[in-house]
């Protein structure tokens, strides 16, 4: 009778937490969707799924109303709040193909440069704070495969206006000091990531791709104080995506994500706000090279830097649509001084 019991207080007890989360699934194969954003009525990024394809239920909040669902930064479908009553939810992912990187050249040399496209931005209350992008290149040694440098070739940014910098009041700072681009330097030799201590490294294998995902935790149990600010609750996700079945080298890479939680508040503010920081980068070619003297431009947020309208490229992950289509006029673009 009592074996009867504890299985059957199992039982209630695996179907509670399965029922605590929501599964996204690709409606081509079937398959787990990881990286889908779930967008708010106002905005507000609630949700993004993992490399299962799934979220927290509980992130899903009625007064929303209506969801926007956002993958490979396009947006791939609207939904009720009913909507999510179902455990597995079908996105249809397919709305453009996989970019095929160009590889220029097969001679051995010094330098293996990754240039691609990327974008960047900070969320605060799981609202949108501050936007950038642009065109990037990364600097590989061509041997080790360990990265040397980043040069940025052109970017734009975007930010919220009336924002404040009161220094008591962290819940209206303008946050773009944590505006970057994304830090890809072990994507040429995936075993690095799994020697990250306090990590957690999971692989997917897909239909046209493998992704591999890292996370960590830390500040989990106890604040940290500095400068009368208190840090907490710090977490990273990052995605990286290479060619199926492939050795998982530079000429494999097809995608790289991270994103970083981070709650933070003035000792005088009652409650922590959430900044979480995201980061992009898609590869379009692969150059060997010699030389490494590649035109760059100095990464400031309080300008733009661009010569030529490079969002305008239809396989530009331009983030900015979505984004201006719930904050309109009050995102605004900071003046090119190319």
């Amino acid at each position: 009778m009592k074996k009867n019991i504890l299985l059957f207080l199992l039982l209630l007890f695996i179907n509670g937490v399965n029922a605590q989360t929501i599964t996204f699934i690709s409606e081509k194969t079937n398959k787990p969707l990881p990286k889908v954003s779930v967008f708010g009525k106002d905005g507000s990024i609630v949700a993004y799924s993992d490399i299962d394809g799934k979220i927290d239920k509980q992130s899903i909040k009625p007064e929303q109303e209506k969801f926007q669902l956002v993958y490979d930064n396009l947006s791939v479908a609207t939904l009720s709040y009913a909507d999510f009553d179902h455990e597995i939810i079908k996105v249809n992912d397919r709305v453009k193909d996989i970019e095929t990187v160009v590889i220029k050249s097969n001679k051995p040399t010094k330098y293996a440069f990754v240039k691609g496209n990327f974008n960047t931005y900070v969320t605060l209350n799981n609202k949108l704070n501050c936007y950038a992008d642009g065109v990037v290149t990364y600097i590989f040694d061509n041997k080790t495969k360990k990265l040397k440098s980043t040069r940025i070739e052109q970017y734009r940014v975007f930010r919220l206006v009336n924002a404040e910098m009161d220094r008591k009041k962290t819940s209206s700072w303008d946050y773009d000091m944590f505006l970057e681009v994304p830090k890809i330097k072990d994507v040429g030799n995936v075993d690095e990531y799994k020697k990250i201590k306090n990590t957690v490294f999971k692989e997917l294998k897909g239909d046209k791709k493998d992704e591999i995902e890292i996370t960590g935790e830390a500040l989990q149990k106890k604040e940290f104080a500095l400068f009368g600010y208190r840090f907490f609750d710090f977490k990273s996700i990052l995605n990286v995506a290479y060619e199926q079945n492939s050795q998982k080298t530079l000429r494999d890479l097809l995608e790289y994500n991270e994103i970083e939680f981070l709650k933070i508040k003035h000792k005088s503010e009652p409650e922590y706000n959430a900044v979480v920081i995201y980061g992009n980068f898609y590869p379009t070619e692969l150059d060997f090279g010699n030389d490494n003297d590649i035109d760059k431009v100095k990464f400031n947020t309080k300008n733009s830097n661009y010569t030529s309208k490079f969002w305008q490229e239809t396989s530009f992950p331009n983030m900015q649509t979505i984004f201006s289509s719930f904050f309109k006029d009050d995102l605004k673009e900071q003046e090119n001084k190319k």
